[in-house]
């Protein structure tokens, strides 16, 4: 069941900041390249912003010819391939279960170049894995956790700088949430002015 979120800004928040919504990779290490999945704009003091957390995943894949493939359903324990037939380079179920049941992996069986892989929910791209050579695998595993924080010049959709990362240190936790408030306090201008904190609210479990 998809989860109801709602993001209320009720901080002194001064500069219109944006607000990012992203996962991170726990099967990628520690140089994990982490993707914009939602980013909040111009919501003011008070307002609010809804948007679902979906549970449905779709895995999608480009190949070095810059061709991009359609988007396939995927549940952790299954594999995924990108390979070439009559028609050219394809992404399709593998008949072959991915090695751990919390994980979804796309290989790369071409012959030759290099593909990218990538998680989406909600038609958007939620994580991603490049430049993975032929015989190689796209390796994905998620926590039921959001990380969240204030930001600049995040791109939903794109990747973010490791700098924006590093500074976003708010993971929420969704095990078993089928709606929540997320609200974010915090902020204002000069010596009074606070750190930006998340916390959940008016939380209703599944």
């Amino acid at each position: 069941m998809d989860i109801k979120l709602n993001f209320v800004n009720d901080s002194n928040d001064v500069n219109n900041s944006e607000i990012v919504i992203f996962a991170k990779n726990a099967a990628t290490g520690l140089g994990e390249i982490a993707v914009a999945w939602l980013v909040i704009q111009n919501c003011g003091r008070g307002d609010h912003h809804p948007f679902v957390y979906p549970m449905a995943t779709q895995v999608g894949a480009s190949d070095s010819f810059g061709n991009y493939m359609p988007l396939l359903d995927a549940t952790n324990g299954q594999q995924f391939l990108v390979m070439r037939d009559t028609s050219g380079d394809v992404l399709k179920q593998s008949t072959e279960s991915a090695v751990s049941s919390k994980q979804i992996e796309v290989l790369n069986a071409l012959t030759a170049g290099a593909i990218n892989a990538g998680i989406y929910k909600s038609g958007k791209l939620y994580a991603q894995v490049t430049s993975v050579a032929p015989l190689q695998k796209a390796v994905f595993q998620f926590k039921p956790t959001i990380w969240i924080g204030v930001v600049s010049q995040a791109v939903e959709g794109e990747v973010m700088d490791s700098a924006i990362v590093s500074s976003v240190n708010t993971e929420l936790s969704l095990l078993g949430i089928a709606s929540a408030d997320i609200v974010m306090t915090g902020g204002g201008a000069g010596p009074s002015a606070k750190p930006f904190m998340f916390t959940l609210a008016n939380v209703t479990y599944a």
